[in-house]
């Protein structure tokens, strides 16, 4: 691991040293005595330069949880010493970098994968099941969001210079919402942004994607708001509705389908999409299947357009209460 983030350090590397299919060999940080701390409580080896790291013949994979603005460098030369790659989401800043990403991927045969994690719990594939099987009849439309409270000042995400802001951070969710259920390519057709007046990043939005065929997503994200994760499908008979769709959930989970006035919730069993996407990566070496995490590229680009494309505003972040 390059880096010791807060993701990592709380989601990935848990699920790592539960699953047989990895083995934690380094933790590479620029902080020694965090990295010490990060490695020892993980029965892996501190190791103070990422370089190094990457010129080990014993490692064959590599993850990056390290700020967004890092993420096509230390992937690039992940993938240029040979080794396999799970980088935390966004994949890089531009769908320039992605698209090279996957490109240096795809000649060296080498796995890359963004960590999203939520679409490896099996509600949203029970979710496509009942949109397959015409539940709700045709999909017309999604509408996705994913809002949170304001980071604590000091945060990366408040540092342009670092990739931060909302669009990168919480943004990429309802835009794979979209992606996992509308068939067909999307494109923007509006996007609206806030941004902090200090400091430039991107605090709020919205946007407006549609298919050539009609379908329409809106999507909403942003910080300083109330937490809610959760996306709806409507359909010209229905609509399924999922909360809390993007965070892990410890229980059973429900999907909610409601259909000719009434209402039923699909119960989906337990599962840890967490340590779902690190088996889902490991296969993938194994297999193995060089093939780039599905909609990447696509993903990327509609995150440049909306970024591109945006009416922006500007607001006075508060501090948070």
């Amino acid at each position: 691991m390059l880096g010791c983030a807060s993701i990592a350090c709380r989601r990935l590397l848990p699920a790592m040293c539960a699953c047989p299919e990895v083995d934690l060999v380094v933790v590479a940080g620029r902080d020694p005595a965090r990295t010490e701390r990060v490695a020892a409580r993980f029965g892996a080896e501190p190791a103070p330069d990422y370089e190094q790291v990457l010129e080990r013949a014993d490692i064959e994979a590599v993850y990056i949880p390290l700020p967004n603005s890092l993420h096509h460098h230390w992937a690039s030369a992940a993938l240029q010493a040979g080794k396999h790659v799970l980088v935390e989401k966004p994949m890089a800043m531009t769908a320039e970098e992605v698209a090279d990403l996957v490109s240096l991927a795809a000649d060296r045969n080498l796995v890359l994968r963004e960590n999203v994690m939520f679409p490896h719990h099996p509600r949203h594939r029970r979710v496509r099941e009942l949109l397959d099987g015409g539940t709700i009849g045709r999909l017309r439309g999604v509408h996705a969001v994913f809002g949170i409270p304001m980071p604590p000042p000091g945060d990366i995400r408040h540092r342009p210079e670092l990739g931060g802001g909302a669009l990168l951070d919480v943004g990429v969710y309802p835009v794979r919402a979209a992606q996992l259920f509308v068939d067909g390519a999307l494109r923007v057709a509006g996007a609206c942004v806030e941004e902090d007046a200090d400091t430039g990043v991107d605090v709020s939005g919205s946007a407006l994607l549609h298919t050539a065929d009609g379908v329409l997503a809106t999507l909403a994200f942003g910080y300083g708001v109330s937490y809610r994760g959760a996306y709806e499908l409507w359909g010209e008979e229905g609509r399924i509705t999922v909360e809390r769709a993007f965070a892990p959930v410890r229980g059973v989970s429900a999907v909610r389908v409601e259909r000719d006035g009434r209402t039923e919730e699909v119960l989906v069993p337990p599962w840890d999409q967490v340590r779902g996407a690190v088996e889902t990566f490991a296969r993938s070496v194994r297999q193995p299947d060089p093939a780039p995490a599905e909609g990447a590229v696509s993903r990327a680009r509609l995150l440049s357009e909306v970024r591109a494309t945006a009416h922006r505003s500007t607001c006075a972040v508060p501090p948070p209460t």
